[in-house]
């Protein structure tokens, strides 16, 4: 495997970074990664696994399909989280000494998937607090804005707003556990806000703040589009379980207490450091 240190990043990566809550790197992982993540992919969209959402089982179009926390058990995921050097890419622009992961998330959206991705914040999903807390989203397939790649809205992460979290389709019901403010209708306003979409071709990587708000339109193109996405934790996060985040890892699973370093090296292992 090809494997990317930090040192590829460049001044204007962490500007960038720090000032949008988002950057762009083109070409992060070796298209060998590309392949093999795609056969995972394509083995979960035949026979998914225990956290699954999924719009429109076996359908080729119009069919929304993610699946997360493979890493423990398929040596692919578990290979890229160490290997990839994606790791260190997001702890360098996190300003983090070492990060853990949270968890590996594949998504797949089928040509013509009406449902967009609504605007949100991925902190208030999980159950973690702090600012170095993101996640590297690597295209799997070349993807335009119109086709359902990601936009975002550039320095939303220094709001310090939470937003109440939105269940993606009608199977995640978790969320509505969780009370506070909804997520403004960005698109019924989108003037007044500072919004910038993402063309990706494979290999790409979207890396951004936990806190920055996105969202993607519906796939309207006649192709799939396919991403793999890791969720990491640097310095300062702490465990905090609450009402409407995700259950994948839950206080039972965990050896660690609400406002500790999440210093559990069986769930969230150290993937690089410093």
């Amino acid at each position: 495997m090809a494997i990317l240190s930090p040192q590829t990043l460049t001044t204007s990566h962490h500007e960038t970074f720090a000032t949008d809550g988002v950057v762009k790197i083109e070409q992060a992982v070796d298209v060998t990664w590309v392949d093999q993540l795609l056969e995972v992919a394509e083995r979960e969209l035949i026979q998914p696994g225990d956290w699954v959402t999924d719009s429109n089982p076996g359908a080729t179009v119009n069919r929304l399909f993610t699946t997360r926390y493979l890493w423990r058990h398929d040596p692919v995921i578990r290979s890229f989280v160490y290997d990839s050097g994606i790791a260190g890419m997001v702890g360098e622009l996190l300003g983090a000494t070492s990060t853990r992961l949270y968890f590996d998330h594949t998504l797949v959206k089928e040509p013509n998937t009406t449902a967009p991705t609504p605007w949100h914040q991925d902190i208030p999903y999980w159950p973690f607090l702090g600012k170095q807390i993101g996640s590297a989203w690597v295209a799997l397939t070349s993807t335009t804005v119109a086709a359902s790649s990601l936009e975002f809205i550039r320095g939303s992460h220094k709001w310090d707003n939470y937003y109440a979290p939105e269940g993606f389709d009608d199977s995640v019901t978790w969320t509505a556990e969780f009370d506070g403010p909804k997520v403004p209708d960005i698109d019924a306003a989108r003037d007044d806000y500072d919004i910038v979409g993402f063309d990706v071709e494979p290999g790409d990587a979207l890396i951004f703040s936990a806190w920055t708000l996105h969202g993607a339109p519906s796939n309207a193109g006649d192709n799939r589009r396919a991403a793999f996405s890791t969720r990491w934790l640097g310095d300062d996060s702490s465990w905090a379980p609450h009402p409407g985040c995700d259950p994948t890892v839950t206080q039972d699973d965990v050896s660690v207490a609400p406002g500790d370093y999440p210093a559990d090296d069986d769930r969230f292992p150290i993937c690089w450091s410093r």
